[in-house]
């Protein structure tokens, strides 16, 4: 999805292929390595392309097919686009983009009596090698199961639900970044190894 052109000819082919679609699961993602030089313009436009502009891409190619068979939009995002944190600057400002955009779609959707249901799934760190190299040293959180995190997408999707949060505790987080801004940096950092992250 680094290309402008792939989400065209992703959802072309799904479309000479199946006749149509009932789910659109957005679930691809461009990760940078953690720490401080991750920040540059270039990385901050790649990450930008592959996480949020190819999702509205894919969306607004697919969302006359879901719109004629009242199908649903299943946005994979994680706690970094809803709370930010250090060290994650580009990463969290797409993620960020995610929620904005699909928040604000889902209400225009409504509106317009469209029956085309949008689930956010706010994932935690996943139990895979190459995520657990991009934040190697820097990031203390317990890594959840794979498979669970994507029972929980399915689960989700197929229950048209708004939100869906996994561990379940990030729905705490969430609240916490309205309510208490202070004790929620504190459970932050409790998470980061801060000399690690300026080291990289």
């Amino acid at each position: 999805m680094a290309s402008p052109e792939a989400p065209e000819h992703v959802v072309q082919f799904a479309l000479d292929k199946l006749g149509g679609l009932d789910y659109l699961v957005l679930n691809h993602i461009g990760g940078a390595p953690a720490g401080m030089r991750a920040r540059s313009a270039q990385a901050t436009h790649w990450l930008m392309q592959v996480n949020f502009l190819s999702y509205v891409q894919l969306t607004s190619l697919a969302l006359p097919s879901l719109t004629d068979s009242k199908g649903s939009l299943v946005v994979v995002s994680t706690l970094l686009g809803h709370v930010p944190t250090s060290f994650s600057t580009p990463y969290s400002a797409a993620k960020f983009a995610l929620d904005g955009f699909f928040g604000s779609l889902r209400r225009e959707l409504d509106v317009q009596d469209v029956n085309v249901a949008i689930t956010m799934c706010v994932l935690g760190l996943r139990d895979r090698a190459s995520t657990a190299e991009g934040v190697r040293g820097v990031a203390r959180a317990k890594a959840s199961p794979g498979p669970k995190a994507a029972l929980a997408v399915i689960r989700g999707g197929a229950t048209r639900a708004t939100c869906v949060f996994y561990p379940w505790r990030f729905h705490l987080l969430c609240l916490l970044r309205g309510w208490l801004p202070h004790p929620r940096a504190w459970f932050i950092r409790q998470d980061l190894n801060i000399s690690a992250a300026v080291a990289a």
